[in-house]
């Protein structure tokens, strides 16, 4: 090969511009033993490729199986009955339940006559918006008159 030639290839190769045919003239003519001086800095980088694609590791890769996921179960169900005897504890069978009872009539009667007159409020507040709905029908029956 030329030397010309090689200067350019090394140009190119250097540039990451080169074929893989102009890279394996490359590998030849470094691994011949008619290397021109000047070129002798790059012998080891190209015998390092030819050296490497012949050897063969010793190391053994070990693949490791799914990982033991059993203490992750053993674990969650630790936390359920956690949270199970904590939302059990927290009612306190001593103190009884509020059911809404009166043992006075008249308490009674008078918590209901609230009760009641809460729900007629709210149920005003909802006949008044059913009255606009009344005028937007009325106006729309005039505008298209069915």
């Amino acid at each position: 090969m030329e030397l010309h030639n090689i200067n350019e290839l090394l140009d190119k190769y250097f540039d990451g511009n080169t074929t893989l045919a102009e890279e394996k003239q490359l590998k030849a003519y470094f691994s011949s033993d008619n290397v021109a001086p000047e070129h002798t800095q790059f012998k080891p980088l190209f015998g390092y490729y030819t050296a490497e694609q012949t050897s063969e590791t010793q190391k053994v890769f070990k693949l490791d199986k799914k990982p033991n996921r059993q203490w992750l179960w053993a674990a969650a169900s630790v936390v359920v009955m956690i949270g199970i005897g904590l939302t059990v504890l927290q009612k306190n069978p001593a103190q009884p339940e509020q059911l809404g009872t009166f043992d006075d009539p008249e308490m009674a009667y008078q918590e209901a006559q609230k009760a009641f007159q809460l729900i007629a409020e709210n149920l005003n507040k909802g006949k008044q918006n059913i009255q606009y709905l009344q005028e937007f029908e009325n106006n729309k029956n005039r505008i298209f008159q069915p």
